[in-house]
């Protein structure tokens, strides 16, 4: 019997999608993500749904890719990466072509491919237990796919300083950036500021909301593919090098890597 790691519920013209595997941090497994599309296509197909809010349990909102459970189905690292970056460039086009809003509800932590959902989402909120970290650097690697989304939204001394160093950031921060739209600083004003959200979007007529939305993705959307499969192509060079191979073991066994020349 499969584990059923995604649940949805649809209350007043709202499908809220909700990662339920917190054991992994609700790393995008194959599992995951199979019924994570399954979830917005049935969201995207249904008329009665005005709006889908994506939120998670645990304390991750999304770890990024389970790279360790493509590896465990027989896969080679090589395949387990571009298996990978498909998965992640094909999930954050159907946010995008979604004709609803995708509101993300944030109260934990984001990482690596966790910032391609938050990135394609229409709106971000994120509560006090959030923080922010682009990692990828220090193992070797890059956050390639995910600029796509990440780049036309973040600012650019944003993407310049978080790109480079790896350093966590609050979600007050995150707004700053334009990653998050709010930050309210309470879990109950982080529900009271979602429904303020959702208010506003069920008084939306359909017609207006998918023409509305288009709009707002188009400049996302021109050129995707093209963008997305060369940073498919330069994630799976970063994954077979050498410095990435001594990045991740030193991540692993929780040491430094021979490049880390910092006091700490």
């Amino acid at each position: 019997m499969t584990d059923i790691l995604v649940r949805t519920e649809t209350t007043a013209a709202v499908t809220t999608v909700t990662l339920d595997s917190p054991t992994n941090r609700n790393a995008l497994s194959s599992t995951l993500v199979a019924q994570l599309s399954e979830a917005m296509a049935a969201a995207a197909a249904d008329d009665a749904v005005r709006a889908v809010v994506l939120t998670h349990t645990g304390g991750t909102f999304c770890a990024g890719a389970d790279l360790g459970e493509a590896l465990k189905r027989g896969l080679t690292p090589e395949e387990a990466t571009r298996e990978v970056g498909g998965v992640m460039s094909g999930l954050i086009k159907s946010f995008l072509e979604m004709p609803k809003p995708v509101i993300a509800k944030i109260d934990g932590n984001v990482r690596a491919g966790g910032f391609g959902l938050v990135g394609a989402a229409d709106i971000a909120l994120a509560g006090p237990r959030s923080t922010f970290a682009l990692t990828e650097s220090r193992l070797g690697l890059a956050p390639s796919i995910i600029s796509v989304v990440l780049l036309p939204k973040m600012t650019a001394r944003a993407v310049g300083r978080y790109f480079l160093t790896g350093e966590r950031f609050d979600a007050a921060t995150a707004v700053r950036t334009g990653l998050i739209t709010a930050a309210p600083e309470s879990s109950e004003a982080l529900d009271a500021e979602l429904h303020a959200i959702l208010e506003g979007v069920r008084k939306a007529s359909p017609q207006g909301l998918a023409a509305s939305k288009r709009l707002t993705t188009a400049g996302l959307l021109d050129g995707f593919d093209e963008a997305a499969a060369a940073r498919v192509a330069e994630s799976l060079a970063l994954f077979g090098s050498e410095e990435a191979r001594e990045g991740m073991l030193a991540f692993l066994s929780k040491q430094k890597p021979s490049w880390d020349a910092s006091a700490e």
